[in-house]
Parts: C-alpha cells; structure tokens; sequence
C-alpha cells in the first residue's frame, strides 16, 4: 500500500518503520518542514525516538505529503490538532486513527471527526519506545467496517506486532481517551509514595470507571478487559515511558500541570482529556469519581484532598 502517516512525534516515528517493514511504501508527514528535511536526509527523527532507524520511510511536510494518491491514511497527530488535521484530508482513502483522546471542542471521539471515508482506531499497550526497539506488543484494531479492519489486520501483523480485530470502535476509543486519566491518578501515587496496593486499587477502580463510561455509550463490556482497557490501562500506569504516569508524579510533587508537560517535553493527552471526559460523564450520567477528582487537582485541589475524598466515599459492593 501507499501509506501516508501524519504525525512525526513519538507514536509516528515508531509506526512507521512497522508499515516499512511490511514492504508498504510509506511517507511520513511532518509539520514542522526542518524536522522532515532531517529526516530525509539521515533516516534519524531529530526530536523523537532519535535512534529509530527511518531509511526507506520517506519524509516530508503535511502540506507536500501525496495524501491525495494514498492507499492509506494514518493519522498519529494530538487530540487538540486532530479535527483540523482531519477535516482538511484531500483524497477518500481510509483513515487509521493512532491518537488516543476525545476532540475537545466538542467532546465527540475522534472517529466521529473523520468524515466521507472509512475509519479504523488502533490502540492498545503500545508503548512508541518498546515498537521501536522491535519488543514484542499485541494491539487492536476496531472499526464499524469489518473489512477494512481485517485488510489492516493483514497488512500490520507480524512476529512482534500482534494485531487483533475489535468490531466496538466506541469501546476502544472511549477505553484509550479515559486510560490516560487514570494513569494521571496512578502518577499521583507514585509520586505521594503510597504503595504498590494503593496503586492497584486505584487502576482497578479506574477500570470500573471506563467501563462504566463504556456501557452507558454503547461500548461492549468484554472490550474493557481486553488490550485496549485493562492491556492498555496496565502499561500506561506502570511503564517507565508513560508520559501520563510521569505528569501525575511530577504533579504529585509539587509541579503544575504545565511545567510537568513542559519537564517531559511531549503532548500529554491526559491532561486535555481529563476535563472533556467528565464532561461526557456528565451528560450520560454517569459517575466518574477517579476522574472528577484529577479534574479538580488539575484546578488547583492538592492529591491529599483527592486521595481524602475517595478513600471517604461511602463503602459499597463491588
């Protein structure tokens, strides 16, 4: 296929190399016109994963890249970029969506922002660095469209990217939107000291939560405990590499959420993702307490008075 990625941050740079090797002829689309000319010329990324090997992925800026004649779009670009990028998309090849986050202008998932073309979401523990040192993974792909989900299937599975075909694309983006703001809470106990059973806990609590969320949008249950919910949730509150994790901790610490997303130096969608995705709640009716109370740390409220107000909450079943 003629593969056009946009997005040369993290997860673009790591997914390139994956279509490459499968002998696709890809173009890796970046905005920033110095950032591509690098590229083309050293096969390096000067700013992300800067020792992946990019030779044979060809580079160059969004405006120039041949989306028009592409056989396939992906899209690896920021929730807070996403409609514009996608709006603005000439041609009507289909679209696969790498970004995990909820549009927030409007709330609405990120599918529903991709218009007059076919739409698949890919997501799941997959962790950019891991991709791009060729450590082993497993993802889901899910779409409304069968057969384009099992033609990507086709072209992106090999030894070290497992990939599995979801039919609930709500499931799977609500699942990849929410992931990121519990793993802003799981940074928070990392970052407060407070163990490895009120970790667990909270990303057990926190699965409830999505899949709560899920259901009351139309999402199936048995998505949650797949890769794209508990896979996903795990590697994200864990990893060494998770950005949200990270955020929560340096937060946790004393840092606003600003300098914390300035220390990393990448988009961490969590902190975009949070307040839209209570806001959602909110309009299904649905009680999202993890969630309100990152929102309210997010606002100003210390983690001790976030960790006070759930651990006082009313005891209850399972």
């Amino acid at each position: 296929m003629k593969v056009v990625v946009v997005g040369g941050g993290s997860w673009g740079t790591a997914f390139a190399p994956l279509l490459r090797d499968h002998d696709h002829d890809v173009t890796l689309a970046c905005r920033d016109p110095d950032q591509a000319r690098v590229i083309e010329e050293t096969g390096h990324n000067p700013r992300y994963l800067t020792t992946t090997d990019l030779r044979g992925v060809k580079a160059t800026t969004i405006r120039e890249a041949p989306i028009a004649e592409a056989d396939l779009i992906v899209l690896a670009v920021p929730s807070r970029a996403f409609a514009e990028v996608a709006e603005a998309l000439p041609g009507n090849a289909p679209v696969l969506i790498l970004t995990k986050g909820l549009d927030p202008a409007t709330g609405d998932r990120l599918s529903t922002r991709v218009q007059g073309r076919p739409v698949a979401v890919l997501s799941g523990p997959n962790m950019a660095e891991e991709i791009a040192q060729g450590l082993p993974s497993a993802t889901v792909i899910a779409s409304e469209d069968s057969e384009l989900a099992e033609r990507l299937q086709e072209a992106i599975n090999s030894m070290v990217f497992r990939v599995y075909v979801n039919e609930d694309l709500v499931g799977v983006e609500l699942c990849a939107a929410a992931k990121n703001v519990i793993a802003l809470a799981a940074g928070g106990v990392d970052g407060l000291g407070l163990g490895d059973n009120a970790k667990a806990s909270l990303i057990t609590r926190g699965l409830v939560e999505m899949a709560r969320l899920g259901e009351a949008c139309g999402g199936q249950p048995e998505t949650f405990s797949g890769l794209a919910g508990m896979g996903d949730l795990n590697v994200t509150c864990y990893s060494g590499y998770g950005r949200n994790r990270r955020a929560g901790e340096l937060i946790a610490r004393g840092a606003t959420a600003d300098e914390a997303a300035a220390q990393i130096g990448q988009v961490v969608e969590g902190l975009t993702t949070a307040p839209v995705l209570r806001d959602l709640s909110h309009r299904v009716g649905v009680e999202l307490p993890i969630t309100e109370g990152v929102c309210r740390v997010l606002s100003g409220e210390s983690l001790d008075g976030l960790l006070a107000s759930l651990m006082g909450r009313q005891p209850t079943n399972e």
